[in-house]
């Protein structure tokens, strides 16, 4: 298995063990400022980010634009669960050339345009993408006053960690 795929399964199996964690009630929570999203949206989002990665087109096209973006995933765990085993299986068995030339559409905020990626540099985006949403995820459970286990979670590796202060 090739090295970007197990870097993106460990991060993934990060929101498996949050979805074990959280109650339905605590997952779709959107009470704290200053955006108002839940624990659910963000999760929703980072599976549909990869969905669309999964499933390109014939012309080997990828529309980051064209996400499911299903409510239901939002609000429980089980159904988000379910989302990322299926999302998790397919990347388990990816058998895609890596160097492979793709195009992907996406909106930068100016309208859709088409860039060239190569399969690799789309799922390494996916994988630094899905870190950063764990880390306004945290903030989240911050504000809902639950604590993750996992330190590391939201932390790019690359980022030095301060200590707390006391």
């Amino acid at each position: 298995m090739d090295i970007i795929i197990q870097s993106t399964l460990k991060t993934l199996y990060k929101s498996k063990f949050l979805l074990e964690t959280l109650s339905d009630n605590d997952f779709c929570d959107c009470s704290v400022s200053p955006y108002y999203s839940s624990v659910g949206s963000h999760i929703r989002h980072i599976l549909d980010f990869y969905d669309c990665i999964l499933n390109m087109d014939s012309e080997r096209r990828i529309d980051l634009t064209a996400r499911n973006r299903n409510k239901d995933v939002e609000s429980c765990c089980i159904l988000a669960a379910e989302y990322l085993n299926k999302i998790i299986n397919q990347l388990t068995n990816i058998d895609y050339n890596f160097d492979e030339i793709v195009t992907v559409i996406d909106d930068l905020g100016t309208g859709k345009i088409e860039m060239s990626y190569t399969l690799a540099a789309v799922l390494s985006q996916a994988n630094s993408h899905t870190i950063h949403h764990y880390a306004i995820i945290n903030y989240i459970l911050d504000g809902l006053e639950i604590s993750m286990a996992d330190s590391d979670f939201g932390y790019n590796p690359t980022t030095p960690k301060r200590a707390k202060l006391n």
